[in-house]
């Protein structure tokens, strides 16, 4: 379950996800807000997870099933956590990059004051790096590091990340209610991501089922704000606020397709009906899952969305 999609992007078009991650959920960050659920394996330390032949094998497989109108823009790295954490970052996306399609890597850039680490980002054609919060209290609190991150590291590594890469950098702030949307941080987190020159700065804000339940969104005032004062200071705003469409790349394997997809990104039930209807499958692939366990059926904003069940091993 290594390659999913391919998947609408609000950024890339049309994503074919890479989950080079393990389960459980790896990061250094348990943000409040994450759409694939707590951290279970909250740390720092780097490690091999799948071998770099395996994930190229496996992507150059998928693409092999997916028909020529469906072909992605990007191969992304989005993982089932934070996608730095796999020691054979680089190699792989050296690998990827020989199928002749653009690599993409979403990263919380907690450790990117790592040489290695950006060494081996750099190889991506495409890097967004998360910024949601402007000092240590805000970050601590909205993206929970674990124990030994330091704020200023952090942002040091940013910043000399940005400084030395030669692709295409991007800047995303995830904006949650009565944590870091009020105008004065909003100003002061504007300022430090001009300084990342990123080609464009987004806004986001929870669209999906968040890790904690009670995460919310910032209201269209205080939106509209956070935009205005990211364009004042020149930054190229994009506002992520909607949803990407019901179209998700499909294989002709209904069951695996769910699994891959709903393990990094929730399937909001149009579109999971949509694959269903695309891998010329019924609901009855839907319905074993909910009673195998494999996925979860949640309610989120009076809309129902689908995503793999945590403790889900096969």
């Amino acid at each position: 379950m290594i390659s999913f999609g391919p998947i609408p992007s609000r950024r890339l078009g049309k994503s074919l996800g890479i989950n080079n991650i393990v389960s459980p959920k790896t990061c250094s960050y348990n943000c409040l807000y994450c759409q694939v659920g707590k951290t279970k394996r909250h740390t720092t330390e780097r490690d091999a997870f799948y071998l770099p032949e395996v994930i190229c094998r496996e992507v150059e497989r998928h693409l092999g099933r997916l028909k020529p109108d469906d072909y992605p823009d990007y191969l992304t790295f989005v993982s089932n956590g934070e996608p730095t954490l796999d020691l054979n970052l680089g190699e792989s996306i050296t690998r990827l990059k020989t199928l002749g399609i653009p690599v993409a890597v979403i990263t919380n850039a907690s450790l990117l004051n790592r040489e290695e680490v950006r060494n081996s980002l750099a190889l991506a054609d495409w890097v967004s790096v998360k910024v949601d919060a402007a000092n240590e209290a805000t970050w601590k609190k909205l993206n929970r590091p674990v124990a030994g991150l330091s704020f200023d590291d952090y942002w040091s590594g940013v910043y000399l990340f940005a400084d030395g890469f030669f692709g295409t950098l991007c800047s995303e702030s995830m904006l949650v209610r009565n944590y870091n949307d009020d105008a004065g941080h909003l100003k002061q987190l504007a300022g430090m991501v001009k300084e990342l020159s990123p080609q464009t700065a987004y806004l986001s804000i929870p669209i999906r089922p968040p890790a904690e339940k009670h995460v919310e969104r910032p209201d269209a005032e205080q939106l509209n704000t956070a935009w205005q004062l990211f364009n004042s200071v020149g930054l190229n705003t994009e506002l992520l606020t909607g949803f990407e469409g019901v179209d998700a790349g499909y294989t002709g394997n209904a069951f695996e397709d769910i699994l891959n997809i709903t393990a990094v990104h929730p399937l909001r039930e149009d579109a999971l009906l949509k694959l269903l209807k695309n891998d010329r499958a019924d609901e009855s692939v839907l319905k074993s899952l909910l009673h195998q366990q494999l996925v979860d059926k949640v309610q989120y904003r009076g809309k129902i969305f689908y995503l793999r069940h945590y403790n889900a091993t096969s």
